[in-house]
């Protein structure tokens, strides 16, 4: 936002000599972000001038550049026109451009000299409003034959003064919650604030000459039948015609002059005047060309199918949610505001014109805008909160300006519907300032200081506010204690350190995290952190079913790319990008894990509610949120690519495999000393013969937490992974849990131990593991370790067939186990196996 400081001076009293910098500082005090100072960066000669001649040259290099001759009058001291060398073309012959000579300076420090460019000596620059310090078109000349007053400007003439370049213009960042601070009234509000300075408010003049509504006023209904969280889309709208307007005449150079300096560019006289008004007070306003009206004006949303030619020339398909103002409900006539349509808009031949001065939804608003991709300067205040009792002011000061300087002759019908919303009082205990920001704030500060934002207090302790009406985010005691800390000073409030209060430490489910984060790093692998956006391609390319994976999952309202709207059900989606995209990029042994969430969807969901933020659900809204959210289990998961101990001068290299990452499966078991069994299994992206389900038993009962082994060649070769690549998902929340029983520790027996050896021959598809655990079962309570050490396949045994060789390890706590008694357990083992696995001894 640019304010002009002659322009803020009609609203508050400015002293003598104050600069644009201590009027940036002042409201610096009262929390407005200054973003630049506009003024004094320019000295002349800076002129207007007239574009006798135009002739395009194109270069060497493709660009075409234009040869100009341009009439600056007696300027530059000869009378003689200027040859310049300008890289633009919205210009041509006869324009009235504004032209800086030799010997000026722009902004910047950007000092001008006659310098030869492109085979010419170009004696000066037209400049755009970029170059100016007025605007951010750089690609654009400032072409004057658009203004107003054009037919009244001389070439030759001082352009510094034309365009306020003279004066001091402050520009100001406005956050989302201070919208009425888009206007001169509400910045000189601020100012006043800062400075103590007296502020006159234009608003309740305008008001108190603004005539009351009548019934012969414009007609005009508004009729949301569907509102967005409850609120409709337009609470007011105010109407007022003003009948014989001369729209071709000049609007007045302090008009234009200002509108400049505020950054925005003098159009027509009934453009200007709405645009100053919305500069000036904070009220967008829309002019209407009343012949092209054929029934009253309806405010209601869009229909399917619907379209509206906005003033930017676009053809735009509507929204269901889009706010429409409509002549008679049918014909489209504006976006609500956002921008108006051309069948409606004000032109040459306009005499008659209706005002809008109306109040929308912010939430619609923004929305509108944003769908549209169609911010305009209407769109950003009411997208924060326009004052809805100000329309009445600002539709009056429009009237007047059109009967002053258009000679129009205002209606006496006026119309005013719709219940504008109202603030909501606030209590307030009077010892919440103190209590919250540290400083002492007296009963009669804290009064002082809400009358002076403009708010009505009653009571005595606590006391009730009513924020004014041109504050719609004060809601609550919170947001009426920051007025008072801003008022009273940031200054007064000491920075101190907040003293930690003792923690407990990590949970848990932290050190296992941690744990096993330490533990991957420590085997070589690579944290890596990935977006958990996906889509069918990738489900795809890992041989899942699409259609079952969306099932499972929630697609993204407003997705980051249109091929990946889903929300990510395994961490191996994700994870296996990131590694091929480490290949892709010369890495050719690659290990990586990650550590993240994942949705996993069961069933039929209700969908969760949306709430207004600044109250705090009740419990039954928090249940229904938590009901409507999905289930997010965090998971671990790993992936190896090419070699696992890399080549060198010890030797050759070896690719990593299957046992790799069964090793580190185990390893993440032993260290939360969690007992891990590993079944066959055939699973998706896993090769259906080399992947086994991870399981671990908790107090005799088994637990199924994901996968290991090698990725299936189909999903190697989609995802672009070279080799045989392996790799594991893990659900981490069961291992925390099952890690969170505690382990009881086992007393050492001081007696030997006695091993014995046995290999047992089984069918080859029957799983080493079912073969363990039958030994294990058989073996008896003595049994203290059992290890695979050996596999053969081999024609001894016939096809078919393999030999799986185990270490039997027994000791007792109590004495020492004689060669019968070892015999015996290792036979009861034997036989277990024979039994469940058809195991034969060898």
């Amino acid at each position: 936002m640019r304010v002009p400081v002659d322009w803020l001076g009609e609203h508050v009293t400015l002293a003598p000599d104050v600069t644009g910098e201590g009027v940036a500082a002042a409201l610096v005090r009262v929390g407005l972000e200054e973003e630049g100072l506009h003024s004094g960066d320019i000295t002349g000669p800076l002129v207007v001038g007239r574009v006798l001649s135009c002739q395009p040259e194109e270069q060497k290099n493709g660009k075409v550049i234009n040869w100009c001759t341009v009439d600056v009058g007696d300027s530059n001291g000869t009378g003689e026109p200027q040859g310049i060398v300008c890289g633009a073309h919205n210009f041509g012959v006869g324009d009235l451009v504004v032209v800086i000579l030799p010997g000026g300076v722009l902004p910047g420090g950007f000092e001008i000299s006659a310098r030869k460019t492109y085979g010419h000596v170009s004696a000066g620059m037209i400049c755009s409003t970029l170059e100016l310090g007025i605007g951010q078109d750089h690609d654009g000349i400032l072409v004057l034959t658009d203004r107003p007053d054009a037919a009244e400007l001389t070439p030759g003439q001082d352009a510094i003064a034309l365009l306020g370049l003279d004066r001091e213009t402050v520009e100001i960042n406005v956050t989302p919650d201070r919208g009425y601070c888009f206007s001169i009234r509400g910045v000189a509000r601020e100012y006043g604030h800062a400075t103590g300075a007296p502020f006159v408010d234009p608003v309740p003049a305008l008001t108190e000459r603004a005539p009351a509504p009548t019934a012969d006023g414009y007609p005009v209904e508004l009729r949301d039948d569907r509102p967005i969280r409850g609120q409709a889309g337009c609470g007011r709208y105010v109407a007022r015609v003003v009948r014989g307007v001369d729209v071709s005449a000049p609007t007045p150079p302090w008009m234009a002059t200002r509108l400049t300096e505020a950054g925005m560019r003098p159009i027509s006289l009934p453009v200007d005047i709405a645009n100053y008004v919305m500069l000036d007070l904070g009220q967008p306003l829309h002019t209407f060309d009343l012949a092209t009206l054929e029934g009253p004006v309806l405010v209601r949303r869009a229909r399917a199918g619907e379209r509206l030619r906005t003033l930017d020339g676009t053809e735009r398909t509507l929204d269901a949610e889009d706010l429409l103002i409509t002549d008679g409900g049918e014909r489209v006539l504006a976006l609500a505001g956002v921008m108006g349509g051309q069948d409606s808009e004000v032109g040459e031949s306009t005499t008659d014109i209706l005002i809008e001065a109306a109040h929308f939804d912010p939430v619609t608003v923004a929305r509108t805008a944003r769908r549209h991709k169609l911010p305009s300067e209407a769109s950003r205040r009411f997208e924060r909160g326009v004052d809805p009792l100000l329309a009445p002011a600002a539709a009056q000061r429009a009237v007047e300006l059109l009967v002053e300087h258009g000679g129009g002759v205002a209606d006496p019908g006026v119309t005013d519907v719709g219940e504008p919303p109202l603030p909501t009082p606030i209590t307030l205990p009077v010892s919440m300032p103190s209590r919250i920001v540290g400083v002492d704030y007296p009963a009669e500060e804290v009064r002082r200081s809400l009358t002076e934002i403009g708010a009505a207090v009653t009571g005595e302790d606590p006391i009730e506010v009513t924020p004014p009406s041109w504050r719609p985010d004060l809601r609550t005691g919170e947001d009426l204690v920051e007025e008072i800390a801003r008022l009273g000073g940031y200054d007064r409030i000491p920075s101190v350190l907040p003293t930690p209060p003792g923690g407990s430490g990590l949970t848990h489910a932290q050190r296992v995290r941690r744990r096993l984060a330490d533990l991957l790093a420590d085997q070589g692998l690579s944290e890596v952190w990935s977006a958990p956006f996906v889509g069918d391609a990738q489900h795809e390319a890992l041989g899942l079913d699409a259609g079952a994976e969306r099932e499972r999952t929630v697609a993204v309202l407003n997705p980051l790319s249109d091929e990946q709207p889903l929300l990510r059900t395994r961490l191996l989606t994700t994870l296996i990008d990131s590694a091929r995209r480490n290949v892709s990029r010369g890495a050719k042994d690659v290990a990586l894990f990650e550590i993240g969430l994942v949705l996993d969807q069961r069933g039929e969901r209700a969908a969760a509610p949306t709430l207004d933020v600044g109250a705090h659900p009740d419990a039954a809204t928090l249940a229904a949120i938590h009901a409507g959210v999905p289930d997010q289990p965090r998971h671990l998961a790993f992936v190896l690519v090419g070699e696992r101990d890399r080549a060198g001068w010890w030797g050759s290299g070896r690719a990593a495999e299957t046992t790799d990452a069964v090793e580190i499966v185990r390893a993440i078991g032993e260290a939360l000393a969690l007992e891990v069994q590993l079944c066959a299994d055939s699973v998706e992206p896993f090769h259906p013969g080399r992947c086994a389900r991870v399981v671990v038993v908790v107090d005799g009962e088994e637990l199924a937490v994901g996968h290991v082994g090698e990725l299936a060649p189909a999903v190697a070769a989609a995802t672009g992974l070279p080799g045989r690549p392996v790799a594991a998902e893990l659900d981490l929340d069961a291992l925390v849990a099952a890690s969170g029983v505690p382990v009881r520790a086992r007393t050492l027996s001081t007696f030997p131990v006695a091993h014995t050896d046995v290999a047992l021959v089984v069918d080859d598809s029957v799983p080493a593991a079912a073969v363990e655990g039958a030994l294990r079962s058989g073996a008896g309570a003595d049994l203290e370790a059992l290890a695979l050490f050996d596999v053969y396949r081999g024609d001894q045994l016939g096809e078919g067939r393999k030999s799986l060789a185990y270490r039997l390890s027994f000791r007792s706590g109590e004495r020492t186990l004689t060669t019968d008694e070892v015999s015996a357990a290792r036979d009861a083992a034997v036989a277990a196996a024979a039994t469940a696995t058809g195991a034969v001894q060898r």
